[in-house]
């Protein structure tokens, strides 16, 4: 099998391979995913106020979205290994669409809440299955640039999504819904008009993918590690900075309320500024040195925020606790791509993965605000610094989970290359995987020490110079490889 030109130009000239035209169109997918988003979150809270409920039932319509993403995960792991990434995808737009859409027109609180919770269902997912088909798309030499560009789309969006929606405020409540529906839609469409006749992001047949189990994965430590780092980020991400900043920003800095929207755009900048690249150099120099200098990175930004008593210290640890993330969050994709490996399915790995952070998300703002009630809010985020700093202790003493092949010169290989040195006849063998082939087989290799069972077949040849022919075994007679041999080896 023949390699496409392309594809052996960017090898030997070092220049990034083109990527899938599929990949492009998940990104676009996640962006607008992530502004329609940013459009609900600001006003769900006084949405589900207005139907007369206090404080605490109006959060808890946010907790159900998350909490429902945080229990279906391991059921939407299982519905990619059976249905493929790429239906569970287009499902879980569906269900995310028509919840939304019906929220608008919500006519009690306990009707906002079952749809907010469906919506959590649809939500986890398309999120585990399109990282499942963005990593099964993504070329292998690619899916730290792939996991950036995916992450730097979503945080964009994120980004634009209250911006949007404070210019649409004054359209009412609901509407922001009734937009959000039909991004979903429009989603859907493209991405099954993208996807429909794509043979990358075809369903792979019966046995065609290695299924790739939590067990199976949970014995590696750069899967443990990952998780911990995941939960870490969840935890002081999504959780704490979102939870803790904001009252930090008005209680201890005495600032108006706008101002904390600053300092989480100020950490989003710093995001931005890295996220694309620390994806695209982790593919050359390795994930462990973005993950461990992320992870500390924003350990030492989160902790600078307890500290903080004026307001441009605060946005300077805000943005450098940004950088520090946007080193290993498209990172930790790619090593969970490394892990999985190419032409596997891992649903119920990517299912932990998500679950991980969505446990660090339910969890951290409670224990920490807790702790920052009781104490400080000082102590509070340097607690929550020290746990990415331990995910970085923790990165340090596993190994690497990109593990690149040596790369040979054709020239320098012991087998037949072919013009672009990818393809390739083996002449040289390790004896002992000879004879596992041999016996699984039922019949020797060639060049195997194993006999032949077939009878000496004899032919001619010339002898140089002229003169009569000789006739010899065929042992004797150089021959080329047959295609027999060339798949045994």
């Amino acid at each position: 099998m023949s390699r496409s030109p392309a594809v052996g130009t960017a090898r030997s000239t070092g220049r990034a391979e083109p990527l899938p035209i599929e990949i492009w169109v998940l990104v676009g997918g996640a962006f607008v995913i992530a502004i329609g988003f940013g459009l609900v979150a600001p006003v769900l809270p006084q949405f589900a106020r207005s139907f007369g409920v206090g404080v605490a039932a109006a959060s808890a319509i946010v907790s159900a979205f998350a909490l429902m993403r945080l229990l279906f995960a391991p059921v939407s792991g299982r519905l990619v290994q059976r249905l493929g990434e790429r239906s569970v995808y287009l499902g879980g737009l569906l269900i995310v669409a028509v919840s939304t859409g019906a929220s608008a027109f919500a006519q009690s609180y306990w009707q906002l809440m079952v749809l907010r919770s469906l919506g959590g269902i649809g939500s986890t997912m398309f999120t585990v299955s399109s990282l499942a088909l963005v990593i099964r798309m993504s070329p292998p030499a690619a899916r730290g640039r792939v996991s950036g560009l995916w992450s730097t789309g979503f945080l964009i969006g994120s980004v634009s999504g209250p911006l949007v929606g404070g210019a649409l405020s004054g359209f009412g409540l609901r509407m922001p819904f009734v937009i959000y529906a039909a991004a979903l839609l429009v989603v859907t469409v493209a991405v099954y008009l993208a996807l429909r006749n794509s043979q990358l992001a075809a369903p792979e047949p019966v046995g065609g993918l290695r299924m790739m189990s939590f067990r199976e994965a949970w014995a590696r430590s750069e899967y443990r590690a990952v998780l911990w780092s995941n939960f870490a980020n969840g935890a002081a991400i999504f959780g704490v900075r979102m939870a803790l900043v904001p009252l930090l920003v008005v209680e201890v800095l005495h600032q108006t309320p706008g101002m904390a929207g600053v300092a989480l755009t100020v950490f989003a900048a710093g995001n931005i500024a890295v996220l694309f690249l620390a994806g695209r150099y982790s593919d050359r120099w390795g994930r462990k040195p973005f993950l461990i200098a992320g992870s500390l990175i924003c350990a030492l930004g989160t902790a600078g925020l307890g500290v903080a008593d004026t307001l441009p210290w605060l946005l300077a640890t805000s943005f450098v606790a940004g950088l520090g993330a946007g080193m290993f969050t498209p990172t930790q994709q790619a090593a969970v791509a490394d892990i999985i490996g190419p032409n596997a399915r891992g649903g119920p790995v990517l299912a932990g993965f998500q679950m991980a952070a969505d446990l660090g998300t339910v969890l951290g703002p409670v224990a920490v605000g807790a702790l920052a009630q009781q104490a400080s809010y000082g102590l509070a985020l340097a607690v929550t610094g020290a746990l990415l700093a331990v995910a970085a202790v923790v990165w340090a003493v596993v190994p690497e989970p990109l593990r690149k092949a040596p790369v040979r010169k054709p020239e320098e290989c012991d087998h037949i290359c072919g013009a672009d040195g990818a393809d390739h006849q083996l002449t040289g063998h390790d004896p002992e995987v000879d004879h596992a082939v041999n016996d699984a087989a039922g019949a020797p290799i060639a060049d195997s020490p194993v006999p032949p069972i077939a009878e000496p077949v004899t032919a001619e040849r010339a002898v140089p110079g002229g003169g009569d022919s000789v006739r010899g075994d065929a042992a004797d007679v150089d021959t080329e490889p047959t295609a027999r041999d060339s798949v045994a080896r």
